[in-house]
């Protein structure tokens, strides 16, 4: 099989079979595609041409133009491509294991406090149809810690506002089930039932609409959360991602278990969600207070 072809098959395994979003696809399609430029320089247009000396070629040449974040992500990619082609039997075993992904020094998550958040959320002008959208995407964003991608992706049909809750589809399109806070609740019935209709072209699905009544992007999304975070005053690197980590570490901070945490971030793996643990030394304080015969 040609390498071309190896990849498109493996694009469509990762759409059908896996269910990876969109965005994932792309920059999986545009890895590889670096990866097929390598090899037709080197004139190899077949997969079985492929051997350790050709990926640790590929590697070298990757270390030399990219960074250690962009580089782990590229080498990921060519993993998993190549474990696809080992189950389909198409390359020998093991030949994966020739690549060693680079590991990064753990950074703990930006974190807002409770007063900086407080300050982010008052600053939409909500007498504008515009400030009242803003105003419920913040509110939502910090109420229910949803990526930016499932915020821009909600449906009006996803939100219950009864039932107090929104259904999102994250990582994989696994979906789940978010519980929507009171005053979240508020703007985002002010907005859909008003200021949306003002924004509306026409019959559309989604929540969050730009001026032309199209949905409202996530670079949208990230630009108004940067405007109204410039606009308060507030001096550390503010994103949308700000708001789901600030959201997780108040509920932390709060008594909420790690267990229920996990579900509503939609981690897959408990593991990632302690990493809040590291960044609530409060939380943990009152934990060694609560329980430590010594304390």
């Amino acid at each position: 099989m040609d390498i071309g072809t190896a990849i498109r098959s493996y694009i469509l395994f990762l759409r059908t079979e896996k269910g990876v979003s969109d965005n994932t696809l792309s920059a999986y399609r545009n890895d590889l595609k670096q990866f097929l430029s390598f090899l037709e320089e080197k004139k190899l247009r077949k997969i079985d041409e492929v051997n350790n000396e050709i990926l640790l070629a590929f590697v070298s040449y990757l270390r030399r133009k990219f960074k250690q974040r962009s580089l782990m992500r590229k080498i990921s990619s060519l993993k998993g491509f190549l474990k696809f082609l080992q189950r389909e039997g198409l390359i020998k075993g093991g030949l994966y294991e020739t690549l060693e992904s680079p590991t990064l020094p753990k950074s703990l998550p930006k974190v807002m406090t409770v007063e900086e958040v407080e300050l982010l959320l008052s600053q939409p002008d909500t007498s504008t149809f515009l400030g009242i959208r803003d105003k419920a995407l913040l509110e939502l964003l910090y109420s229910s810690g949803l990526r930016i991608s499932e915020a821009s992706n909600l449906r009006l049909d996803d939100i219950d506002l009864e039932g107090e809750f929104v259904r999102c589809r994250g990582k994989g399109r696994k979906e789940r089930i978010v519980p929507l806070g009171s005053i979240a609740k508020k703007w985002l019935k002010e907005y859909i039932t008003g200021a949306r209709f003002a924004l509306a072209k026409g019959d559309t699905r989604w929540v969050f609409l730009g001026k032309g009544g199209k949905k409202l992007s996530r670079v949208s999304m990230w630009k108004i959360v940067k405007k109204y975070a410039k606009q308060a005053g507030i001096k550390k690197e503010i994103s949308p991602h700000t708001l789901r980590h600030s959201f997780a570490t108040h509920l932390l901070e709060g008594g909420a278990d790690l267990r229920s945490i996990q579900e509503m971030l939609g981690h897959s793996s408990i593991t990632t969600t302690e990493i809040y643990t590291h960044v609530s030394p409060k939380h943990l304080r009152e934990i060694f207070k609560e329980n430590h015969p010594r304390a």
